[in-house]
């Protein structure tokens, strides 16, 4: 798979693949948006705790169903599993739409976490597994960059949806939600052209089909590229089995792999705090502190989402080239350091609503790109057999820490109305950023252009 040149078939992977993330930026981008719009008394009625809460829903869901599902796409397979993922996925987002009530809005929002939190896996491991290493470093940071197109397109689909002189804001957010189900809907039927990895087919006993799924790839790109491909080089021998036990897995994580595991656990906490702090509050704090209407919260969100994405996009292929541990470590340092320094003009009180979008754009470009790579390093550093559950447990115990915590803590934060209080929460999640960087220095793997099988021997390899 590494010496294939770049071609059709690859695009159509990451957008079959990546183009999740799009819909999950879209819906979640609205639920920042809405917060002030739930709590209006002629939609749900939400408390300002209640919101946050909502958001802790999602991503317990997240979480939960980044471990089941993590596990399973070891087990059985990536193409079952992020068919699987994408179904619970929309329908936890079209029963949003649905809501009556807090409890039944919390628990849609736990169904929808369930599935993204399994794509998460299923999706990274596919896409690590069936790109090219010279190319795996930037597709990786744009596929997971590429949740802030749908945080754009979520962003300016507020404005309307929830501008009361064009339609009820009960009804124009239930609609965000529906259509974006909807067009997920769209999504199993490009999956269906993506095939399951050979290295999963080949350690799990499937030589026969992995073979042919190979070839089958090597055809293709062959007839779309009109040469013939170098040959491969090299021979990896293993000893096949049809699953892998926790005991292997977790003895490999912990044992050999132990500074690995510590490295991407640090990574994630640190992106998961900063996101979770900032995006699934954002629409209270323009509200509260610079009396922006709820209504028009997507004109600062479309410009910060757009940053976001350019971030990934335009860095990407610098970690294939200037390598992995200078771009990881340097990413998460300027963005704690802009992050740092964001707090401190807060605090002051001398910020408006556009310097302070403007100073998140600025922080936001390094940060995704580092946030992305934090997924990039779970999903690359560990042997194939233990990949989606390394992606889930790291993304689990990283938000269960960072990501459960940072909404409730900031709506609290927020509610004091104190510009000090949160200008102290962005400061700690700007500490975290630094500690980061300095894991990533002290520990991150070269990995830029190399097969997964250098970067990790498989727990199958002939010994």
């Amino acid at each position: 798979m590494d010496r294939l040149p770049w071609s059709r078939f690859h695009l159509m992977l990451v957008i079959a693949l990546g183009v999740t993330w799009i819909l999950d930026g879209l819906e979640v981008t609205i639920v920042g948006a809405i917060g002030p719009v739930l709590q209006d008394p002629k939609a749900l009625g939400f408390s300002v705790q209640q919101v946050g809460l909502s958001a802790s829903f999602y991503v317990v869901g997240a979480v939960v169903g980044a471990l089941v599902f993590g596990w399973l796409t070891d087990r059985y397979g990536r193409r079952l599993v992020f068919y699987t993922t994408l179904a619970i996925y929309i329908a936890g987002v079209i029963a949003s739409a649905l809501a009556w009530d807090f409890w039944s809005f919390a628990l849609f929002r736990l169904v929808t976490g369930l599935g993204i939190g399994g794509e998460y896996a299923a999706i990274n491991s596919a896409i690590d597994e069936l790109i090219p290493a010279k190319y795996r470093g930037r597709v990786d940071l744009i596929v997971n960059g590429s949740f802030w197109v749908g945080a754009a397109a979520g962003a300016g689909a507020s404005l309307l949806l929830l501008d009361p002189a064009i339609i009820d804001p009960d009804t124009g957010w239930r609609l965000g939600f529906g259509v974006g189900g909807v067009l997920g809907l769209g999504i199993l039927f490009l999956r269906r052209h993506v095939p399951e990895s050979p290295r999963w087919l080949v350690t799990h006993g499937r030589q026969d089909e992995a073979e042919r799924t190979l070839a089958g790839i090597e055809r293709r790109i062959e007839a779309e590229t009109g040469r013939p491909l170098p040959k491969a080089e090299g021979i990896l021998k293993v000893h096949p089995k049809t699953s892998f036990g926790f005991g292997e897995i977790f003895s490999s994580m912990l044992g050999p792999h132990r500074g690995r595991s510590l490295l991407a656990l640090v990574l994630m906490i640190a992106q998961a705090f900063l996101f979770n702090a900032v995006f699934f509050t954002y629409g209270l704090v323009l509200a509260k502190f610079y009396g922006i209407p709820e209504t028009r919260a997507g004109i600062y969100l479309v410009p910060l989402a757009i940053g976001n994405f350019m971030g990934p996009l335009l860095l990407g292929h610098l970690f294939d080239t200037v390598g992995r541990r200078r771009m990881i470590a340097g990413t998460f340092l300027v963005s704690g350091v802009l992050l740092a320094a964001t707090a401190w003009l807060f605090a002051l009180d001398v910020l408006t609503a556009w310097t302070q979008t403007a100073a998140w754009i600025a922080i936001f470009f390094f940060a995704s790109a580092a946030a992305s790579s934090a997924y990039l390093t779970a999903s690359e550093i560990f042997p194939l057999e233990t990949r989606a559950l390394a992606i889930a447990v790291f993304y689990a115990l990283g938000t269960g820490a960072g990501g459960v915590v940072a909404p409730w803590l900031f709506t609290r934060l927020i509610e004091t109305g104190m510009h000090g209080a949160l200008a102290a929460g962005y400061a700690g999640a700007a500490l975290l950023l630094a500690v980061a960087a300095f894991t990533e220095w002290k520990l991150g793997v070269d990995a830029e252009g190399k097969s997964l099988e250098d970067i990790a021997d498989p727990l199958s390899k002939a010994k």
